[in-house]
């Protein structure tokens, strides 16, 4: 295993890898909630490695549930590495591929399966694969598994597990959706929690810009010009617009692709492979295949569009940052999403700065009021305690 750490360029534990690692090594349940870019991955994946029992057969022995197709390669990659030196199999099992190869694959035998819900119930009513030999389930980004309508498919795997397994789960958010998972599949779990309080790594500057809808594109050019990023995920609500920001943006950048839900699979593996390898510098994406996107290099995050959801902030400001670099992310807000930025604050009990490019200040339809000298102190005070209302200065026209 420390060779095969070395080899990885894992040199010391991060503070999940750390406290998970040894917990789980013990063999009972474990839950820990971490944000992504914590090293989540190396926390489940070291333990499983040092207890797996080597055997002849060709049934796994620990099956890993992921929510997008994305993660579920990223993942077998990263097991893979840590897997250095030992002939240990491992395969990903996930839609947008020919079943017939993975049900060959799992034919073959392998030590440790990672997923998507949905295919690895498909395989499971076929029969491709089978779980009495299971010895550990994992449960990673628990949370967006169940937001993404999941839960009926895990609930279905996990009856289907023997009961004398362990069980660990890993969640950016800890809900109650998330509680009663665990109460109702987990035995007496370790409850451990990373996530820092403000919800977002201290590593990562937080800025907005308030610009009118139509002008969201020109500003982003002048944005990219200005930071010059190493590499950059765009994000946009919907496919339609990912497209159409791609479009525009590969006539007047270099390095540019998009990443949707509505492309076939094998593109959208090349297209992560070229984003991993440095070939795509400016990636446009959506919530759910962003969410599968672990990139060491990402240095900046810009929110084309405000997300749907404010915990799909977290979630998309996570991309950056990641392993203790640092990151930046920029939200463009139209006037009329005040209170969208509001709740986003809200949620992680921060101020978002606000930021101006030449040729796109806000005009407001009001002078500010003039500021006292205490006035000027108050970005210099502590975040408002969780579940307050973070105050702002001159909150008219954002």
């Amino acid at each position: 295993m420390l060779a095969a750490l070395a080899a990885a360029a894992y040199h010391e534990p991060s503070p999940v890898q750390a406290g998970f690692i040894p917990r789980a090594l013990e063999g009972g349940d474990v839950m820990g909630q971490a944000r992504t870019g914590t090293g989540k991955t190396a926390a489940f994946a070291i333990p499983i490695l040092e207890r797996l029992q080597t055997k002849k057969g060709r049934k796994p022995s620990a099956i890993v549930l992921v929510p997008t197709r994305e993660l579920a390669v990223q993942v077998r990659d990263e097991v893979s590495k840590l897997a250095h030196g030992r002939r240990t199999r491992c395969i990903a099992v996930y839609g947008g591929k020919p079943i017939r190869s993975q049900i060959s694959q799992l034919e073959k035998g392998s030590e440790i399966v990672i997923g998507t819900p949905g295919r690895v119930l498909d395989h499971l009513s076929r029969g491709s694969l089978r779980l009495e030999e299971l010895q550990c389930v994992v449960l990673d980004e628990a949370d967006r598994m169940l937001d993404i309508g999941f839960r009926p498919d895990i609930e279905k795997i996990l009856r289907r597990c023997p009961k004398e397994r362990q069980t660990l789960l890993l969640s950016a958010t800890i809900d109650k959706g998330v509680e009663r998972l665990a109460k109702r599949y987990m035995v007496d779990p370790d409850i451990l929690d990373f996530s820092p309080s403000t919800k977002a790594a201290d590593t990562i500057e937080q800025h907005y810009f308030t610009v009118e809808e139509m002008r969201k594109f020109d500003l982003l050019l002048k944005l990219l010009d200005r930071e010059n990023p190493e590499q950059a995920i765009v994000f946009c609500r919907t496919k339609r617009g990912t497209d159409r920001v791609e479009r525009k943006l590969s006539q007047k950048v270099k390095g540019v692709s998009c990443i949707h839900g509505d492309m076939q699979q094998s593109a959208r593996d090349r297209v992560m492979r070229s984003f991993r390898d440095g070939k795509i510098r400016i990636l446009v994406a959506t919530d759910v295949v962003g969410r599968g996107i672990d990139v060491t290099n990402i240095s900046h995050i810009i929110n084309y569009d405000l997300p749907q959801s404010s915990d799909d902030y977290v979630h998309r400001v996570g991309r950056t940052g990641r392993m203790g670099r640092e990151g930046v992310a920029y939200s463009f807000v139209t006037p009329e999403q005040g209170n969208e930025l509001t709740r986003i604050e809200i949620l992680i009990n921060s101020l978002l700065k606000r930021d101006e490019i030449e040729g796109f200040q806000t005009v407001t339809q009001a002078a500010p009021p003039q500021e006292s000298p205490n006035e000027n102190k108050l970005d210099e005070k502590k975040p408002a305690p969780p579940g307050q209302r973070p105050r702002r200065r001159h909150r008219r026209g954002l």
